[in-house]
């Protein structure tokens, strides 16, 4: 089994949310929520900062953390071919400056503000879901049931 500790912002703004756009090695595109990996010794706080930086070109500022989501990715699944978990470490982040662009020799194509409602109509990682979910409910366990993956919601 594979294993990945990722930290990732909710960055909501006036009933929007920011969304990174991945394009796949088919040319697909998936939609996500800034942030990745944490690195060997790096702080999830300092990683997901980074992570923003990295895939936006914007400066952020933690506000609070919403929670963690563990997930087991079946072999059959996971792009690698084999069982993968990943632990995601959940913060809400606020934009304080910078412009908008693609991510700069990365795998993030581009970034854009999205209003809410709109969210469901796009082909999107289960991590905007999670983190959707513990923004709005802010549960005080930090965690929210496991989003179903299918159709228009990816691993």
């Amino acid at each position: 089994m594979s294993f990945r500790l990722a930290a990732y912002a909710v960055c909501i703004d006036a009933e929007r949310v920011l969304l990174v756009r991945c394009v796949g090695s088919s040319g697909e595109t998936t939609w996500s929520l800034p942030g990745g990996r944490v690195e060997h010794a790096e702080d999830p706080f300092d990683a997901v900062l980074r992570e923003v930086a990295e895939e936006t070109g914007c400066d952020g500022m933690i506000e609070r953390l919403l929670g963690v989501d563990s997930r087991v990715i079946p072999a059959a699944e996971a792009q690698s071919g084999r069982e993968h978990q990943n632990v995601g470490v959940f913060y809400q982040v606020r934009i304080t400056g910078g412009l908008l662009r693609p991510e700069l020799n990365g795998a993030t194509a581009g970034s854009v503000w999205t209003a809410v409602p709109d969210v469901v109509r796009l082909r999107r990682s289960s991590l905007v879901d999670v983190g959707l979910a513990l923004a709005r409910t802010r549960p005080a366990t930090g965690h929210v049931p496991p989003v179903p993956v299918g159709g228009l919601v990816q691993h």
